[in-house]
C-alpha cells in the first residue's frame, strides 16, 4: 500500500518509522511519503494560509499550495492511477473500524493535513475532479491540525494489511471489529497480591473448559459495552414511558436467559461500582444460575423490538409480604422513566394478601434510592447483606 501526507509539519509524521509500521516500511509492505505544503508556494515567506473572507477569527490555508501539492501527488502515481484522499476534520464522518478495514482494501492513500481554521473550500472541489475525497473525523473534538489523526488513521489501516501484525489472528476479537468492545485480558501470575489485596484471575480462564472461556468471553464484551459504550448496541429507538404501551411485557422464560443474564450483569456492574464492592450476587449470576431463578422467582422481562431491555422480578417473602428484586434497565435506556414503570408494573402483580412491597438495594446506590423514595419507599433495615438498606411500603388497594 501507498500512502502519501501532505502536511506544513513533515517531522510531525516521524513516528512512522518506529515500532510495526516503521518495521512494516523498511519490509516494503508499506510505502510511506510525506510531503511539505510549503514547498509548493512561490513567495518569499512560503505562505500557507490567508485571512478568511467575511471575516471571523483564525486564518484560513490557501487554495493555490494545495492545488498544486495534490496535483503533484496524483502526477506520481502510476498512469491511470490516482489516490483516495483523506481530509482529517471535526465536520466529517466518523472514523470506525469497518471504515479503518475499507480504506485497508484500497492500494492508495492520501491525507491532507489541515490547520488553523481549515483548508480553503475549493481545495475540496478541486481534488473531488481528481480523485475520490472524503473527510474524515476522529472524535467528536478539535485538534490543532489533521496530524494527530493522520498518526492515527495511518496506524489503524496498516496494522490490518496481512504481514504487519506477526499473528494475524490477534485481530479477529478486537474492539469494535463486531461492534462489541473486547473482554479483560489476563496473564501470569494467576493469584496477585496487590498492597495486600489478593486479586485472581477468574476461575474460567483456568478451567481448560474452552466453550465456558467462549461464552465467559462473549459476555464479558456485551456487559463492557453495555456499560462504557451503550451506544454501539441496538437503540430500540425513544423508549419513554408513554411509549411503553407498545412494547412487550412478559413473564421471562428459558429462552430469554441468556439475554436476561447479560443485562444482570450490566445492570449489577453500575452498582458494585457505586458501591465499591464485588459482593453483588447478582454479578456472580451464571446461565445455570439465572436459569434456576426462574423457577424461585416470577421474572418478568422488558422487550422493545425484539430486544431485552428491562426486567423486574418478585415473590412472596414473609407472612404478607412481596419482595421486588432485580429492577434493571438497559444502561443505554436508564434516566427515561422505565425504571419508575416497571416498579409500578410489579407492584401490581402482587398478590392478593399483600400489605407490605419490600426490596434490598445497595447503601450508596444514590439513583436507586432516590426512585424508591419517590415511589413510596422508606428504609426499614440496613446491613442485610452488608453494604444494602431495606425498604419498604405498605400496600394499599
Amino acid at each position: 500500500m501507498r500512502l502519501d501526507v501532505v502536511s506544513i509539519f513533515p517531522d510531525y509524521l516521524a513516528p512512522l518509522d518506529l515500532s510495526l509500521i516503521g518495521r512494516a516500511r523498511r519490509d516494503g509492505l508499506l510505502d510511506v511519503r510525506v510531503h511539505d505544503l510549503r514547498d509548493f508556494t512561490h513567495d518569499r515567506h512560503r505562505t500557507v494560509d490567508d485571512t478568511p473572507y467575511g471575516g471571523g477569527a483564525g486564518m484560513v490555508m490557501k487554495p493555490e499550495p494545495w492545488a498544486e501539492a495534490l496535483d503533484s501527488v496524483v502526477a506520481s502515481g502510476d498512469s491511470g492511477a490516482v489516490p483516495h484522499l483523506i481530509v482529517p476534520g471535526p465536520g466529517g464522518v466518523p472514523f470506525t473500524q469497518a471504515l479503518a478495514r475499507s480504506l485497508a482494501a484500497e492500494p492508495w492513500l492520501a491525507f491532507a493535513c489541515g490547520r488553523y481554521e481549515g483548508i480553503d473550500e475549493r481545495v475540496y472541489e478541486h481534488a473531488a475532479a481528481r480523485m475520490p475525497v472524503t473527510v474524515v473525523s476522529l472524535g467528536d473534538y478539535v485538534l490543532n491540525g489533521g496530524e494527530v489523526a493522520v498518526l492515527a488513521m495511518v496506524e489503524a489501516v496498516a496494522r490490518l494489511l496481512p504481514g504487519v501484525i506477526g499473528n494475524a489472528e490477534s485481530l479477529v476479537e478486537e474492539s469494535h471489529e463486531d461492534g462489541l468492545l473486547e473482554y479483560p485480558v489476563y496473564t501470569k501470575p494467576a493469584s496477585w497480591t496487590d498492597g495486600g489485596v489478593v486479586r485472581d484471575v477468574p476461575s474460567v480462564l483456568l478451567s481448560g473448559d474452552h466453550g465456558a472461556i467462549a461464552a465467559w468471553r462473549h459476555t464479558q464484551r456485551l456487559a463492557r459495552t453495555a456499560a462504557r459504550r451503550p451506544d454501539l448496541l441496538p437503540v430500540s429507538g425513544a423508549l419513554t414511558p408513554e411509549g411503553l404501551a407498545e412494547v412487550e411485557l412478559r413473564p421471562a422464560t428459558p429462552g430469554d436467559v441468556g439475554e436476561l443474564l447479560t443485562l444482570t450483569h450490566a445492570c449489577w456492574l453500575k452498582e458494585g461500582i457505586a458501591n465499591e464492592t464485588l459482593r453483588v450476587p447478582a454479578m456472580h449470576e451464571t446461565v445455570s444460575s439465572m436459569a434456576a431463578s426462574l423457577g424461585e422467582w416470577q421474572t418478568w422481562v422488558l422487550r422493545s423490538g425484539g430486544r431485552l431491555v428491562g426486567t423486574v422480578r418478585g415473590r412472596v417473602a414473609g407472612e404478607g409480604d412481596w419482595y421486588v428484586g432485580r429492577l434493571g434497565v438497559a444502561p443505554d435506556l436508564q434516566g427515561r422513566g422505565v425504571g419508575r414503570w416497571l416498579l409500578a408494573r410489579i407492584e401490581e402483580l402482587a398478590p392478593e394478601g399483600t400489605r407490605r412491597l419490600v426490596l434490598t438495594t445497595g447503601a450508596k446506590s444514590e439513583g436507586n434510592l432516590r426512585m424508591y423514595k419517590k415511589a413510596g419507599y422508606r428504609i426499614v433495615g440496613r446491613d442485610d447483606p452488608v453494604g444494602t438498606v431495606e425498604l419498604a411500603k405498605p400496600l394499599r388497594r
